[in-house]
């Protein structure tokens, strides 16, 4: 049996030290200066990059043919280019609309969204577990169920809606669609 299997010398295990303490303290240094959207519930785009950075940050900290300066160079280039990202999403509607999965229509107003319920892999018991979870017993006390971006599901209560502006526009779409008017 070959040794190398189990041992392979010190410069592995100096480098494994080294590029994992560095990287890793890297790492916390850019998440905390880019700020919480970074590390707030995941978009897509946020998943996309956090997979990324998992897996560079692996790689680079067991493999022994990666300069310390080529782990922290990949690391500082996966949070900017989040970060960049994140940025032109702010700034630029047409890029929200690119880079963000909008919020879906599940239940209003006394009716499931069959369509959509169907189209994002989700059934009525999924809406009914939401409900309950929020807290409510029956859909008669829920006016809205929404899929948000990051895949969670959000209750609004019969009464709670307000002038209903942060939904308005999935409401419009809605009907839009459907062809029912409120």
């Amino acid at each position: 049996m070959d040794m190398s299997y189990f041992w392979t010398g010190w410069s592995p295990i100096w480098h494994t030290l080294l590029v994992g303490t560095v990287g890793y303290l890297t790492l916390v240094i850019l998440l905390r200066g880019t700020g919480p959207r970074t590390m707030a519930k995941m978009t897509p785009l946020d998943f996309i990059i956090a997979v990324t950075l998992g897996s560079a940050f692996g790689r680079v900290v067991t493999a022994s043919d990666v300069g310390l300066a080529q782990a922290v160079v990949a690391l500082v280039l996966l949070v900017g280019v989040q970060w960049a990202l994140a940025s032109i999403r702010a700034k630029w509607p047409a890029m929200r609309r690119v880079l963000d999965t909008p919020p879906v229509l599940l239940y209003y107003d006394g009716d499931f969204q069959s369509k959509a319920l169907h189209k994002h892999r989700l059934t009525e018991a999924d809406v009914h577990s939401a409900v309950r979870q929020s807290g409510h017993g029956s859909l008669d006390s829920v006016q809205v169920v929404i899929l948000h971006q990051d895949g969670s599901l959000g209750v609004i209560a019969e009464g709670s809606m307000g002038d209903g502006s942060s939904l308005l526009p999935y409401v419009e779409r809605h009907q839009g669609d459907s062809g029912n008017a409120a």
